[in-house]
């Protein structure tokens, strides 16, 4: 859906996770996902913290959009901006992190970067890109996809009338 909508999954890089609190657990399989797939995670404090203790690594932590740091950290705009960030998945939950994926929405929609804001679109975007790096999708008729499928339908018998 992705390729179909103009945007190109990447293969590689950084990914920015920011999960609210009732999609950590599950945002897990994702994370993991992304690291087996060969991406660096770049995460807010909370979602860093959350999926580092159930194993997944974390290269870069990021301060909440406008959160002065240590100097160190950059915020997930800036990060966006800066074209570090090859996609994003940002589940926000409350009226501060709402307002805070406006902004990284914004400068994803600039940048061009795909954001996913859910976590079935971060589940289907996985299983896309793990997809794409077995083999590349090509072009073929609806008759010869369901030839391949084996719900061609042969001579008529008679019997299906």
């Amino acid at each position: 859906s992705q390729i179909a909508a103009g945007n190109r999954l990447p293969a590689a890089g950084t990914v920015f996770l920011s999960l609210a609190d009732r999609d950590k657990e599950a945002g897990i399989d994702v994370a993991r996902a992304l690291v087996e797939l060969g991406f660096a995670i770049a995460a807010t404090e909370g979602t860093a913290s959350y999926v580092e203790q159930r194993g997944v690594p974390v290269a870069i932590r990021v301060n909440k959009v406008g959160q002065q740091g240590d100097g160190t950290s950059a915020d997930p705009v800036e990060l966006i901006a800066s074209g570090k960030i090859g996609l994003v998945v940002n589940t926000p939950r409350g009226r501060g992190p709402r307002a805070d994926g406006r902004h990284i929405r914004a400068e994803a929609l600039v940048r061009q970067v795909p954001c996913l804001t859910t976590l079935a679109a971060a589940r289907a975007a996985v299983a896309g890109i793990a997809e794409l790096s077995r083999s590349q999708p090509g072009v073929r008729s609806l008759q010869e996809h369901h030839a391949a499928a084996g719900h061609g339908r042969g001579p008529s018998t008679g019997a299906d009338r």
